[in-house]
C-alpha cells in the first residue's frame, strides 16, 4: 500500500533569500552576454586566417584525423561528430552547413575541403551528412601546416578536456581569397573573394614596400575574383571598398547571342556570384507571364557536369537580341550587386577593413608564425646537437664507458658516475645508458660527426632568421610565391570599367549608320570599336586599362576577319562590338567585350589578331609554334570561316598579321632566347590549303614564343621586349628579368635558319615567358590588365634583363603607328 506524503515545512531557522532584480538591467546583460557570444564565437572571421570558429574547427579536427588529400574519403557524419564532440557543441546541422560551404567550389575561390558526392549546387541544398563524404582539401594543408611546432597559441575547449587553436598559421591568405559573410548582433560582414596569385603579388609587394598605398596595391589586385566568374561593371565601388572597407559593384552574368536552330538566342555560361539558374529562370517566367518582358520564345537549362553553365534563351523573331539582353540585365538577377563590408576580428575587437589594413593583419601573423617557427625549430637542434655531443664524447673513450657501466651497481649510479666521470648532462647520461649496442661502430661516429655539422649549420641559419628582420621577411615573402605556384589559378571575373553602349530596344541593327571606324583587340581579350573615324589615342601618360594587341579600320555595319591559334579567319560583324564612348577612344578597352561573347572558340584557341577581308594587297603572315611561315595570298569566301594555313599535329599559330605594304620584316623569336628576322619578301605567297615553309630552326623541345611583322619605316625605331623567367613556374606567379633592346641591334639571317641571341638566362631562368617586337615606344600589361612599367632600352642585345615589378602578359606599340586611315563606306568588304 502506498503511503501518501506530504510537503514537509521548512525548519524554523530557515531563512529566505530573495533578491529584487532590475528586469530591464538584467535584459541588458543577458543580450550583451549572447552579443558577445554570437560576435565572436559564431559570425565574425579572425582576420588572420579569414575563419570563423567552425570552420577553424573543421579543419584543425580533420588535420587530426589525419584526413590529407592522398588519403581516402570519410563519410561526412564522422567529421561531423568528431567536431561536435570535441570542439563545437551548437549542432550538427551549423557544422555540417560550414563543412559543405568550405566544399562548394561555386561559394569559395579556393575551397578547402575535397567534397565526395552531392554537395548540392546553387540552387539546390546538399544530401544528408551520411551520404556523403570528405576529407581535406590541398589549400587545407597550407591552412594547418607547421600547427605542431609552436606557431600558435591553443585554448582549452568548451569543457576544458582538451586544446583548441585559437587561430591556424594559415599560409594563404584565405580572408581575401575567399571571402567571408556573416550577420552578427548589430553587425555583419560580407567580404569578396579575390584571386590568390594577385593577392600574393600584392602581399609581397607590400613587404617589399610597407609604405605602399591602396594604389600602388590595386596594380596587383584590381578587383575580385567571383568563383562563378562573370563580370564586374563598374570600379569606383571597389576602390571605395579597399580604402575604406565599405563599397558596393554590380555583377554581370556572362553571355553572347548565338544562333539558336532558326532563331538567335542568348547563351548565358556564367552568372553572377550566388545567383543560380533557377532563380533566373523563375524571374523570367514571372516577367514573360506578367507581359513586362517580351521576345523570349522558350528558355532551356542546359548545364551540366562536363560543360558547366548553359543557359539558353531563344529570342523570337524580329527582336534585337542585344536590346533584350540588356532588359534581362535590368530586370532579372542576371545582373546583381555586391556589397562589401569587410569587418573582421584583429586583436579580438571587429573592425572595418581596407584592402591594405587586411593585408597587413595577415603579414603580421605570418611573421609571427615563421618566427615562432623558427624558435621551435632552433630549439629542437640545439636539443638534438646536445645529444649528439654527448655521444661523441661516449664513442670516443668507448671501452671506459663500458667498464664504468659494468662496474656500477645499478642504472642510478652508472648515470651519476657518467655525469662525473664525463662532464655530461643528465639527458646526455640517460641518453648513453638507452643507447643500442649497434651504435658502437666506427661509422656512428662519422654519421654523429656528420649530423653535428648539419644541426650547427641549421642553427646558424635559423638564429641568422631570428636576428635579421630583412631575413625573415624575404623567407615569408618567399613561402608566398610557393604557395601562388602551388594553389594559384588563373582569373576568372573579367573586369569592365563601364558596360560598353547599351543597345535600345526600339533600335534595329540596319539603323545604325555605316560610318568608319576602327575595331579593336585588347590584351586582356576584349574587343571593341571606336564612335567615329578619328584614330584612338595614344594614351600617353594615362593609367590604362591594358593595352590594344590589334586593331583594324572598317565601318560600323561592315566585316573584319578574326585570325585563331587554330589557323581559322572568322568573319565578325563590326556591329556585334560595343562602341566605346568618345571620351574613351585610347587603348582603354575595359568598355568592350570578352573575345568568348562574340566568338566561339574551341577549347585552348585563343585569338591572335583583327585583319580586313580586302581581296587584294599581300596578304596575310602567319608563324606557328613549331617555326613554319606562311604568307596567304588574299581571299575572301563566301562563308563565314575558313581556315588559312594547314597546321601539323601539335602545332598551333603563335602569331598573325596583315601585311600592308609586302616590304615588312618577318621576325620569329623562340622560347630559347634566339631571334631571327627577314623580309616578307623571302616567302613566297600560297593558298589558303597551303602548310607554309621552314621559318626558324629549332632544337628539340624548343618552340616559337612569337612571331610579326616588323615595320622598317616606324618613326621612333623598333624595339624587342623579353622576359625570361623558370619553366617550371606557373605561368603569372613570378615578374621575371625584363629587357628592351634596339631591334637595329640584330643582324638579318636567312630564313630557317636557327638567328641570334636576344636574351642571357640568370640563374635559375631558362625560358622565354614573354617576347614581342614592333614600333617603339612599347607598353605592357599584366594579365588583369593594369599596366606594367618596362625598363630602359639596353644597348647589349644579348644581355641579362632586369627584374620585373610584375608579370607582363602582353606588349604592344603605338597604336597610332599601326592604324591606316579609316575607309570610306564602299572601301570595305562586306
Amino acid at each position: 500500500m502506498a503511503r501518501r506524503t506530504t510537503q514537509q515545512e521548512p525548519p524554523e531557522d530557515f531563512e529566505e533569500h530573495i533578491l529584487d532584480i532590475d528586469v530591464g538591467e538584467e535584459m541588458r546583460n543577458s543580450f550583451l552576454e549572447y552579443a558577445y557570444s554570437v560576435i565572436y564565437s559564431r559570425a565574425l572571421p579572425d582576420a588572420r586566417d579569414g575563419l570563423k570558429p567552425v570552420q577553424r574547427r573543421i579543419l584543425y579536427t580533420m588535420n587530426d584525423m589525419g584526413l590529407r588529400p592522398d588519403r581516402g574519403h570519410v563519410k561526412s557524419a564522422r567529421v561531423v561528430g568528431e567536431v561536435m564532440g570535441r570542439l563545437h557543441p551548437h549542432g550538427d546541422g551549423a557544422i555540417y552547413d560550414a563543412l559543405v560551404r568550405t566544399a562548394q567550389p561555386w561559394s569559395l575561390r579556393l575551397p578547402m575541403i575535397d567534397g565526395h558526392g552531392n554537395f548540392g549546387s546553387p540552387d539546390d541544398p546538399p544530401a544528408a551528412m551520411r551520404y556523403t563524404e570528405c576529407r581535406m582539401a590541398p589549400p587545407a594543408v597550407a591552412m594547418t601546416a607547421d600547427i605542431d611546432e609552436d606557431t600558435v597559441d591553443f585554448r582549452p575547449n568548451y569543457d576544458g578536456r582538451e586544446l583548441e587553436p585559437s587561430v591556424l598559421p594559415a599560409a594563404i591568405p584565405n580572408l581575401v581569397v575567399n571571402g567571408t559573410t556573416g550577420i552578427a548582433v548589430g553587425m555583419a560582414t560580407n567580404c569578396a573573394p579575390h584571386n590568390l596569385v594577385e593577392v600574393v603579388q600584392a602581399l609581397r609587394h607590400l613587404i617589399a614596400h610597407p609604405a605602399a598605398s591602396v594604389d600602388d596595391l590595386m596594380r596587383f589586385v584590381p578587383g575580385p575574383d567571383l568563383p562563378t566568374g562573370g563580370k564586374i561593371v563598374g570600379l569606383d565601388g571597389i576602390r571605395d571598398a579597399y580604402e575604406t572597407g565599405r563599397g558596393t559593384f554590380k555583377m554581370r552574368a556572362t553571355a553572347r547571342v548565338e544562333a539558336v536552330g532558326r532563331r538567335k538566342g542568348i547563351v548565358v555560361t556564367e552568372l553572377p556570384y550566388g545567383v543560380g539558374t533557377e532563380k533566373v529562370v523563375d524571374r523570367i517566367k514571372t516577367l514573360v507571364q506578367g507581359k513586362k518582358l517580351q521576345g523570349i520564345a522558350d528558355i532551356k537549362d542546359l548545364t551540366d557536369r562536363e560543360k558547366g553553365l548553359r543557359l539558353v534563351i531563344e529570342v523570337k523573331n524580329g527582336f534585337v537580341p542585344e536590346a533584350l539582353l540588356e532588359q534581362l540585365f535590368r530586370l532579372t538577377p542576371m545582373e546583381d550587386s555586391f556589397g562589401i563590408n569587410a569587418v573582421a576580428l584583429v586583436d579580438g575587437q571587429p573592425r572595418t577593413l581596407g584592402l591594405k589594413e587586411m593585408l597587413e593583419v595577415f603579414l603580421g601573423h605570418r611573421f609571427d608564425v615563421v618566427r615562432r617557427r623558427t624558435t621551435f625549430r632552433r630549439g629542437k637542434a640545439a636539443d638534438r646537437l646536445h645529444l649528439v655531443e654527448g655521444l661523441l664524447v661516449a664513442i670516443l673513450d668507448i671501452d671506459e664507458v663500458i667498464q664504468l657501466i659494468r662496474s656500477s651497481d645499478n642504472a642510478a649510479e652508472a648515470r651519476e658516475r657518467l655525469m662525473t666521470v664525463f662532464d655530461l648532462s643528465e639527458l646526455q647520461a640517460d641518453y648513453i645508458l638507452d643507447m643500442a649496442l649497434r651504435r658502437l661502430t666506427k661509422f656512428s661516429r662519422i654519421e654523429l660527426e656528420k649530423e653535428q655539422a648539419e644541426l650547427l649549420a641549421e642553427i646558424e641559419r635559423l638564429d641568422a632568421i631570428l636576428g635579421d628582420d630583412a631575413l625573415l621577411r624575404r623567407l615569408v615573402s618567399d613561402e608566398l610565391a610557393d604557395v601562388a605556384k602551388t594553389y594559384g589559378t588563373p582569373r576568372r571575373t573579367v573586369l569592365l570599367e563601364s558596360a560598353g553602349t547599351t543597345v535600345s530596344a526600339a533600335a534595329a541593327p540596319l539603323e545604325v549608320p555605316d560610318d568608319p571606324c576602327y575595331a579593336l583587340l585588347s590584351s586582356s581579350g576584349l574587343m571593341a570599336r571606336t564612335s567615329s573615324a578619328e584614330p584612338p589615342a595614344t594614351g600617353e601618360g594615362r593609367a590604362n586599362h591594358d593595352v590594344v594587341v590589334s586593331a583594324v579600320a572598317a565601318t560600323a555595319r561592315g566585316e573584319v576577319g578574326v585570325l585563331t591559334s587554330a589557323g581559322r579567319l572568322v568573319r565578325l560583324a563590326v556591329l556585334d562590338l560595343p562602341t566605346l564612348p568618345p571620351s574613351a577612344n585610347d587603348p582603354n578597352l575595359s568598355g568592350g567585350l570578352p573575345v568568348s561573347e562574340v566568338l566561339t572558340l574551341a577549347a585552348g584557341e585563343r585569338v591572335l589578331a583583327l585583319c580586313t577581308l580586302a581581296t587584294s594587297g599581300p596578304g596575310l603572315a602567319l608563324g606557328t609554334r613549331q617555326g613554319v611561315v606562311k604568307r596567304v595570298n588574299p581571299e575572301v569566301l563566301g562563308r563565314d570561316e575558313w581556315e588559312v594555313i594547314g597546321l601539323r599535329d601539335g602545332d598551333e599559330v603563335v602569331g598573325a598579321v596583315e601585311l600592308t605594304t609586302g616590304e615588312e620584316t618577318l621576325c620569329f623569336i623562340s622560347s630559347v632566347a634566339q631571334l631571327l628576322h627577314f623580309p616578307a619578301s623571302a616567302v613566297r605567297p600560297q593558298g589558303r590549303s597551303g602548310g607554309g615553309m621552314a621559318g626558324i630552326k629549332l632544337g628539340a623541345d624548343e618552340r616559337v614564343a612569337w612571331f610579326g611583322a616588323i615595320d622598317p619605316a616606324a618613326p621612333q625605331g623598333s624595339v624587342v621586349v623579353t622576359s625570361s623567367g623558370a619553366s617550371t613556374a606557373l605561368p603569372g606567379t613570378e615578374p621575371g628579368s625584363v629587357k628592351v633592346t634596339p631591334f637595329d641591334l640584330y643582324p638579318a639571317k636567312g630564313r630557317a635558319t636557327g638567328g641570334v641571341r636576344c636574351h642571357r638566362f640568370l640563374k635559375g631562368e631558362d625560358v622565354l615567358v614573354l617576347a614581342w617586337a614592333g614600333a617603339a615606344p612599347p607598353r605592357a600589361a599584366a594579365a588583369s590588365g593594369a599596366p606594367v612599367e618596362l625598363p630602359a632600352p639596353d644597348p647589349r642585345r644579348d644581355g641579362s634583363g632586369l627584374p620585373g615589378s610584375q608579370p607582363v602578359a602582353a606588349v604592344a606599340g603605338p597604336l597610332a603607328a599601326r592604324l591606316p586611315e579609316a575607309p570610306a563606306d564602299d572601301a570595305v568588304p562586306g
